[in-house]
């Protein structure tokens, strides 16, 4: 009897696989992803979105036990009252009814606005309030929301009902009209109460952090009466008008913490140019009316306050930082079109290229260099001037040193060289005074107490700090390894970072590859306090706290741990105390950072591998107890998935290399399947990533193609300075060879696909073998010789430094290494290539040039090579757009089926798509044979 029923068990297991579907291309749409997800101060109550590609959002609320309390379509991005009484959220217009309005071209003014949704988590209450631009909810205190009612400009209606609304519900308030060309209504609305006081012609509003009080600007109503600024104090209800003009402008309106302090910058300037410079007030609490800070009379020579720069106070409210900048360049405004010269003047010897600076005018126009003003000396202290013009403070503003650099003496060299060294200096913001302390240093930071500046010279592989009080500079790791082992590119290697520093800046903590080291910034005393390499476990720690400045020396530490061997992921817990380290969470898992609520010790997170999709689980801090909070996909049980499993072999040079290999769920090892070999350079840490099908935009979805009958093959590849190429062959090929040795590969039906450096990498490696039955390059570049004279357009960057220090590995210049150029560029060997390609190169690649996939095309278009090229008008360097991603997703799926499948040819492959069909007849129709 026991037999029978094991072999029913195992008989009913075998048929659930074998009935399960495959994912079909219409299948992909109904995955669901979730976004903005938060957790309640309190920890007990979670929201977060379910949202489709191209649909509405989903609201999902749960309490902590993952039990459902409210659900809301067309919800999204919930926030929770400080005191967890309250959650507010944005309910967006449907977006069908939107789509039909744009087809029939109602513009964007007329369109529906949002809402905004107030839930008592108590009384399980709903309030709609319509026609929202924005909220807010203060961040350290409770009871009050603030919202502007957008313009009105016609009726709203929808043609659709929430699935949650009452009749009560669908009673929104329906403001009045506003008008948006002086302001918006703000309404302050008591949350318990639901007492509210409306503020008319509103521009902009700000609550404090901590102190209960609430400050705004208005235009003003007829002839600008009751323009100006005004504080309001839930404490006492007065509203105060601290500031009044005509026509002005204000700008960054900023309270100190408690909200005893309050700044901003009055803009009388009516015309495009300042010619009315900007003015600085400051008000405090009891004061009437705001005092007048600075003006272009009392700012240093040269300089004019800034409506641009940040202003903020130091926590403990004794400073004010602000920005000054420069005095505008005039345009001369009488010319006409005709007789404006527009000419570009590139210089050799600028610091920034002209495409940098012409992608950076507008930062530039409004650079703003940070300046300080003490309340208690009544002294001001400009930090940031030309010569250094960025600024690092420490200690939340309180501390009264500040770090400041220059780039510019190294800029020039940064164009080949990619690293960015700079200039150091100390400003003491009580007397001014300033110190040059490091030369040509790429990094460095101020310690948390402003006691070190310390930072990693990659140039040296050293951390190092400096003592600011008895000017020694320590090389704290000289000699030792705490710099990327693994580092394969020409270029001095990173550093794996720092876990910060312990309190009163006693110790810094550093990462080598696996532990955390504790070290004396004085004497480079160091402590080992995890001891992972031995097992190579990585350890890093999680900043929970994210107003946290120092690390604890008596409080326990979470820890995320990171096996490489297994790749299981993790957490620990260390005790700074005693150096006790404890497993808490281990598994065949990759995991989030946790995200801990703000007033309690309930942690946040997710965890996933290549079955599992990272739902929200709810725990402590010891992770004894999780509540799975969320199931977004469960469909997925429904279909034909996959497997994925680690394998190892040796590369062509010798190398011993680590990959990743995805089956079919229904797997037989009987059977030849067709396999796609799709990689980038390393892969096999994510071996735990969950793949959900996904309209992608530069590469296969794992789970779509296993599910339809394909295996994937992963390889990582291992590089040797000046043949990144060949480098990829001795990986790949072996590594592909090694998998056909198996038995369940059909090693007349194998695929290439990879995107950007992945797409080079095929490129290169079809000149080099025939064994690919079909390959897909996305963005590739096929000539190292002119890509290294191009521009990266979206920063404006020379290319140089890409080939001779980074990803592309050359190792060199053109007139250094000609034949590593040479040898490495497929577009001297493309009549080689036998493998039919489909390419991939948008025309707004700010990334990889486009001509780039031009030159790959013609040239096999010429050679009567059988290719396709796919380029999404006004795309960067992959397709965004939904419509885009869904047709590239579809075309590449028939482009290897018909090759590696024997599928029937789709119609564009066979004819293309003329430019007469272009947005029309897409092609997508197969040819039966």
């Amino acid at each position: 009897m026991k037999l029978n029923l094991t072999y029913l068990f195992f008989l009913v297991s075998f048929l659930s696989i074998a009935q399960k579907k495959p994912l079909e291309f219409s299948d992909i749409q109904q995955w669901n992803s979730i976004k903005n997800e938060a957790v309640a101060p309190n920890g007990n109550f979670i929201v977060y979105d379910l949202e489709q590609d191209n649909s509405d959002s989903h609201l999902h609320l749960t309490s902590n036990k993952g039990k459902t309390i409210l659900e809301y379509f067309r919800g999204t991005q919930g926030n929770f009252s400080y005191d967890s009484k309250f959650l507010a959220f944005t309910i967006k217009p449907l977006k069908d009814s939107v789509d039909d309005m744009l087809r029939h071209k109602v513009k964007k003014d007329k369109l529906p606005k949002d809402s905004l949704a107030i839930y008592n988590l108590d009384t399980k209450e709903l309030d709609k309030i319509g026609n929202v631009k924005s909220y807010a909810l203060p961040e350290k205190w409770s009871s009050y929301v603030a919202y502007l009612l957008e313009e009105i400009k016609a009726p709203k209606k929808e043609t659709k009902t929430d699935s949650t609304d009452t009749k009560e519900d669908k009673k929104e308030a329906k403001p009045k009209k506003v008008s948006k060309t002086n302001g918006y209504h703000l309404v302050v609305r008591n949350l318990n109460t639901k007492a509210q006081d409306t503020f008319k012609f509103v521009t902009n509003y700000t609550f404090a952090k901590t102190g209960k009080t609430l400050a705004f600007s208005t235009t003003g109503e007829k002839d600008n009466e009751g323009e100006g600024v005004y504080v309001y104090d839930f404490n006492t209800s007065k509203l105060t008008n601290i500031y009044s003009a005509k026509k002005a402008k204000y700008n960054k309106l900023s309270f100190s913490e408690t909200g005893n302090r309050f700044a901003f910058v009055v803009d009388t300037d009516t015309t495009k140019v300042q010619i009315r410079p900007n003015e600085l007030y400051i008000w405090e609490t009891g004061q009437e009316i705001a005092n007048k800070l600075y003006d272009n009379t009392t700012t240093p020579e040269g300089y004019l306050v800034s409506k641009d720069g940040s202003i903020r106070f130091s926590k403990d409210e004794s400073k004010l930082y602000f920005g000054l900048r420069k005095p505008p360049v005039i345009k001369d405004t009488t010319l006409l079109k005709d007789e404006i010269v527009n000419v570009e003047v590139w210089t050799y010897n600028e610091p920034r290229l002209y495409t940098v600076q012409e992608l950076q005018v507008k930062n530039d126009t409004i650079k703003a260099y940070e300046t300080v003003y003490n309340f208690n000396t009544k002294k001001t202290v400009q930090i940031e001037t030309e010569p250094f013009p960025y600024s690092t403070t420490t200690d939340k503003g309180n501390s009264n040193i500040t770090l400041i650099n220059t780039p510019t003496p190294y800029a020039l060299e940064s164009q080949w060289t990619g690293r960015s060294l700079k200039d150091y200096a100390i400003v003491d913001t009580k007397t001014g005074t300033q110190t040059i302390i490091l030369k040509k240093t790429p990094n460095a930071s101020l310690s948390p107490k402003g006691a070190f500046v310390f930072g990693y010279h990659s140039i040296d592989s050293t951390w190092f700090t400096y003592n600011i009080k008895t000017d020694k500079y320590i090389e704290l790791t000289k000699g030792k390894v705490f710099y990327d082992e693994l580092n394969d590119s020409p270029d001095f290697p990173h550093a794996y970072g720092t876990a910060g520093w312990m309190e009163n800046d006693k110790y810094i903590l550093l990462y080598d590859r696996y532990d955390i080291w504790k070290y004396n910034p004085n004497s480079g005393e160091a402590t080992n306090l995890t001891n992972g390499r031995a097992n190579k476990i990585v350890y890093r720690y999680i900043k929970l706290d994210k107003e946290e400045e120092s690390v604890s020396s008596k409080n326990k530490w979470l820890l995320s741990t990171f096996n490489e061997t297994t790749k299981a992921g993790g957490f620990a817990e260390f005790n700074p105390k005693n150096s006790a380290l404890k497993e808490l969470e281990t598994g065949n898992f990759s995991y989030s950072k946790p995200v801990k609520a703000e007033l309690s010790d309930a942690l946040l997170f997710t965890r996933e591998s290549f079955k599992e999709f990272p739902d929200l689980r709810l725990t402590d801090l010891n992770f004894k107890t999780q509540n799975v909070l969320s199931d977004a996909n469960p469909q997925q049980k429904d279909y034909n998935w996959g497997t994925i499993e680690l394998v190892k072999w040796t590369s062509l040079d010798g190398e011993e290399l680590e990959g990743l290999l995805a089956k079919p769920e229904n797997f037989d090892p009987n059977k030849k399947y067709p396999m796609i070999v799709n990689f980038y350079e390393r892969s096999s840490d994510d071996i735990h990533k969950h793949r959900a099908p996904v309209f992608g935009r530069s590469t296969i979805s794992y789970s779509y193609y296993t599910s339809r009958g394909y295996v994937i093959f992963n390889p990582d590849v291992k590089y040797r300075e000046g043949y990144p190429g060949e480098s990829a062959l001795s990986c790949v090929v072996s590594g592909t060879n090694d998998i056909i040795k198996k038995g369940f590969i059909d090693k007349d039906n194998i695929g290439l696909q990879g995107h950007s450096w992945g797409g080079y990498q095929i490129a290169q490696l079809v000149t080099k073998t025939n064994m690919f039955k079909a390959a897909e390059s996305g963005a590739p570049v096929v000539n190292m010789i002119s890509a290294y004279g191009g521009i990266r357009w979206w920063t404006g960057l020379s290319r140089q430094f890409q080939y001779e220090h980074t990803q592309s590995r050359i190792g060199g210049t053109p007139w250094e290494y000609p034949m590593r150029y040479i040898e490495n560029s497929p577009i001297f060997n493309l009549d080689k290539i036998n493998t039919p390609l489909l390419i991939l190169h948008n025309d707004a690649d700010g990334h990889v040039p486009w001509y780039q996939g031009i030159e790959f095309f013609v040239s096999l278009r010429r050679l009567g090579k059988p290719a396709w090229f796919l380029n999404y008008n006004d795309e960067p360097h992959w397709p965004l757009k939904y419509q885009n991603r869904k047709d590239f997703t579809l075309r590449m799926s028939q482009f290897f089926d018909y090759y590696l499948k024997g599928a029937a040819k789709p119609l564009w492959m066979d004819r293309g798509v003329p430019a007469t069909e272009k947005g029309i007849n897409q092609g997508y129709e197969l040819i039966e044979e």
